[in-house]
């Protein structure tokens, strides 16, 4: 079930995701401070990518896992492989169960650069200025 409604601004819907995780702090500000410069045919920006995670119930440390382990940091790569799960590239349970292993296992799992590369195909305009 959601945890954000339609009364939260940016900063309550960070609070409620990241449950307490200091990383999935940095890795929600920093979707929103360079969302909309990376995917750019998202019309929420950095926030189209915080309700995406709330609709795939991902929350605290699975947001850090995803961040930290499976996309290295590379906020690019994560907001990458969250549009590729919107475009249909990769499943809502293949990347819930590897968000959900903080045993580093999940960066098996999901081909981040295969990914980051099928949404360039797709969306020209994404992530011009780190290519």
């Amino acid at each position: 079930m959601s945890k954000i409604t339609l009364a939260d601004d940016a900063k309550s819907a960070v609070i409620k995701m990241c449950e307490g995780n200091p990383g999935a702090i940095i890795a929600l500000i920093e979707i929103i401070k360079c969302g909309e410069q990376v995917d750019p045919d998202d019309f929420m920006g950095g926030l189209g990518k915080i309700l995406a995670l709330d609709t795939l119930e991902i929350y605290g440390t699975d947001i850090y896992v995803l961040w930290n382990d499976i996309c290295y940091r590379n906020t690019s790569k994560m907001i990458a492989v969250l549009r590729a799960n919107q475009l249909g590239f990769i499943s809502d349970q293949i990347l819930k169960d590897a968000c959900h292993r903080q045993d580093g296992s999940g960066r098996k799992i999901i081909p981040v650069e295969e990914l980051y590369s099928k949404v360039v195909e797709r969306l020209p305009r994404f992530d011009l200025v780190n290519r």
